[in-house]
């Protein structure tokens, strides 16, 4: 197999993570690289920091991928007298490309998400806020009964009429239509002054409503008549299979000092460990969990039913907050949910190896090879922790 240009390796990142997914405020995409350069090797890493950016130099990387952004706030210099402008150059000069996927990555199927609820033994997951399904028309066109089948090709070819694995998905029925052509018209069926019979086909077929004026352009050019008959119909919106966050159960029912300690071994180790509130003799089974940073997501975690939620950089005061409603709340002592907080850095990590394995796969489908390598290097900013001495007498 040949190896990619950048150009495309990008292509089937963003068919993965699309960025119309990421939030308003994000910076997602490629930061730096030429489209038209060959990609053979592909370095994975949570954060674009300094020693990436030399692991990759040293390892022959030629496109760093990371899940957060260089340059999310904006920069009014990349001189190489600033850090960020340093490392730029570093990549620019080295010939190393560097792409985001952040969070277009939490959300999306086989995201960061999806990784870390498979690496704390999650099944039968769902988003815990899912994202709206996208808008859908419904295009609703009366064509004669010869023409349908090439009606429905022309929609197909523009876009309409995919239904999750399947194309050119139509319904269509028979009746019989009629009309008068006046004058200055000129019918394809029928003759100007006359009322005309026709045995025509309701074809309905679904199409994005983005791709609106291309499905009806093609519909028009495709339709024998002067003036098509058809309806748009804007269908009712309905949760979508990604978004943010995963709510599934586990296997088999554990309590919370045993799940913590599962969590913790499925996790990089970071200097903060894993933290816990909540009994450790507590029975959890269902879980939720949010990659980074979780503790805004609280009300969606309790309406979930979860008994646990699996997160990171928890704060002092909602943390307690929500401890202490759950126990206010509680029903035969079960005060829900648990929490389980890890270092930010360690929540993220598992999605790397699964983005490794599907860019090799998407990549391999289409007639091109990388060869990928995780990084193993911690860019928790965290190097140690000190334990508390005995308490002195009159500390809490």
């Amino acid at each position: 197999m040949t190896a990619p240009r950048l150009a495309d390796v990008t292509r089937l990142l963003e068919q993965r993570y699309p960025p119309s997914t990421a939030e308003s405020w994000d910076a997602v995409g490629l930061v730096t690289g030429d489209p038209d350069q060959e990609v053979r090797r592909v370095l994975l890493a949570v954060d674009p920091v300094a020693d990436v950016v030399e692991e990759a130099v040293a390892w022959g990387a030629d496109l760093v991928v990371t899940h957060h952004p260089l340059l999310l706030r904006p920069v009014h210099s990349i001189a190489a007298t600033t850090f960020k402008g340093a490392l730029l150059h570093r990549l620019v000069r080295s010939g190393v490309a560097l792409y985001t996927a952040h969070t277009n990555a939490d959300a999306a199927t086989g995201g960061v998400a999806d990784a870390l609820a498979a690496a704390v033994g999650l099944v039968d997951t769902v988003p815990l806020q899912a994202a709206p399904a996208e808008a859908l028309d419904k295009h609703v066109v009366f064509v004669p009964a010869d023409d349908a089948g090439t009606l429905v090709d022309a929609l197909a070819a523009a876009g309409a009429g995919a239904v999750g694995r399947y194309a050119r998905c139509a319904w269509s029925t028979t009746g019989e239509g009629t009309f008068t052509p006046l004058d200055g018209a000129t019918p394809a069926v029928g003759t100007v002054g006359e009322a005309s019979h026709v045995v025509e086909a309701r074809v309905e077929m679904v199409a994005p409503r983005r791709l609106r004026a291309a499905v009806v352009a093609a519909m028009r050019t495709a339709h024998p008549y002067e003036e098509p008959a058809f309806d748009v119909l804007e269908l009712a919106s309905w949760p979508g299979a990604t978004g943010i966050g995963r709510v599934g159960r586990l296997p088999e029912p554990t309590t919370l000092a045993r799940f913590a300690a599962a969590v913790a071994a499925a996790v990089p180790a970071t200097a903060q460990g894993v933290r816990f509130a909540g009994d450790p003799d507590g029975h959890v089974e269902r879980v939720a969990v949010v990659g980074g940073s979780g503790d805004s997501l609280f009300d969606a975690v309790r309406a979930s039913g979860a008994d646990a939620y699996v997160t990171a950089d928890l704060r002092h005061h909602p943390a307690s907050e929500l401890r202490e409603r759950a126990q206010f709340e509680a029903r035969d002592g079960r005060s829900r949910p648990f929490l389980v907080d890890l270092a930010h850095f360690a929540s993220e990590w598992p999605w790397l190896a699964h983005a490794a394995r599907d860019l090799k796969a998407d990549l391999a489908a289409a007639g091109t090879t990388v060869e990928t390598r995780v990084s193993t290097l911690s860019t928790d900013p965290w190097t140690g922790r000190v334990a508390a001495p005995a308490t002195p007498e009159g500390h809490p």
